[in-house]
């Protein structure tokens, strides 16, 4: 028996051996148990994540899946999949075998989220649904990779929520230089957006640049950190992806427009940041000048968006494109064609011109 009784607490603790990863045959002692039965739960889960037995409750699994990632990602990466997996999987699922859950188990779970609302009443959006369904299949996959589990059932039952909404919101030139003047009120708003939108970069990227980033003789900016606040601190990580980190060629009047700005920051440090804002006063100063000139409220990720469509229309390709803003694949510069419904007039143009007959649809009948 492994469990015995302190004599002197009148509490429960376990002593037992078993073999870490190394082959070394360890002792384990756990002590502060009110029961028996207590005590020898804690030995029995304890030594199902040693060996893996994926007869263990998927809660138990999480704590290995958590073990094994947490040190591989950023920060925020693990913060958001840690936020999903507390909040929107383990309540349905943490009590449930691994090796028991099937696939009808994964339906009966997302019909319940997709009907859920939260505090102001609102149901998850679709790529919100998908990001949560992709987080539990990505916990049943690192189980069949890494710990011999037969099958992802979450995989079987299909994904719930779409990739991306139909829509993607951008601005034109035009109506960005219309918010620009109303923004020229405060110098550090004016020059956020002017990065924001004339290269592309995300607001991450943007609060985390120094004046160390910037060779103004060359006139390019370079994109080699990210800034973000988590639980009250300050934290600069690398970008989003690898190929994020990218020098981006800066037009002469932007490159003048920061020099002028860095110029004007007091005592300012080569490893300073420039723009000391939260992200909650750039969707402050969106709002406000969104509103004074009078153009349709765009996220503030939509100025990458609509740097991305404004060089389309000039006619740059997707490859260009890509390493400007950093997309890890063209696929997802591809996904921009569909902003440009009147290219299509102009294809068909163009290829009335390259037939050689300017007027055959005059002809016709």
């Amino acid at each position: 028996m492994s469990a015995y009784k302190d004599s002197k607490t009148g509490k429960w603790y376990v002593f037992f051996y078993y073999r870490d990863f190394t082959g070394a045959n360890k002792g384990k002692t756990k002590r502060g148990f009110a029961t028996k039965k207590d005590a020898l739960a804690w030995e029995r889960e304890f030594l199902q994540k040693k060996t893996a037995d994926l007869e263990m409750n998927f809660s138990a699994f999480v704590d290995i899946y958590k073990s094994d990632l947490k040190d591989r990602l950023k920060l925020n990466t693990w913060l958001t999949k840690e936020s999903i997996i507390d909040n929107k999987i383990l309540p349905y699922f943490k009590d449930r075998q691994m090796n028991d859950i099937k696939p009808a188990d994964v339906i009966k779970w997302q019909n319940i989220i997709i009907k859920s609302v939260d505090k102001n009443g609102k149901s998850p959006s679709p790529t919100y649904l998908k990001t949560i369904h992709n987080q539990l299949s990505a916990i049943f996959n690192h189980a069949v990779r890494f710990y011999e589990l037969k099958s992802n059932p979450a995989q079987k039952a299909g994904n719930m929520g779409k990739e991306q909404t139909d829509e993607m919101l951008f601005w034109t030139k035009e109506e960005y230089l219309r918010f620009s003047d109303a923004m020229m009120d405060k110098p550090i708003s004016f020059y956020a957006f002017e990065m924001l939108y004339w290269c592309g970069i995300r607001m991450g990227e943007l609060l985390a640049l120094t004046p160390k980033d910037f060779d103004f003789t060359a006139n390019t900016v370079r994109i080699s950190k990210s800034y973000q606040r988590i639980k009250g601190e300050d934290i600069i990580t690398d970008p989003k992806t690898p190929k994020s980190k990218r020098t981006i060629q800066m037009p002469d009047f932007l490159s003048e427009e920061i020099q002028e700005y860095i110029g004007s920051i007091y005592k300012v440090r080569k490893n300073d940041r420039i723009f000391m804002v939260t992200k909650s006063y750039l969707h402050h100063e969106m709002d406000r000048g969104s509103k004074s000139a009078e153009v349709k409220r765009i996220r503030i990720h939509d100025l990458r968006h609509s740097h991305v469509s404004l060089l389309i229309n000039m006619g740059f390709d997707a490859v260009a494109i890509a390493g400007r803003v950093g997309h890890e694949s063209i696929d997802i510069t591809y996904r921009y064609a569909h902003l440009f419904p009147s290219k299509q007039l102009e294809m068909a143009d163009r290829l009335q011109l390259e037939r050689g007959d300017n007027s055959v649809n005059e002809n016709i009948g």
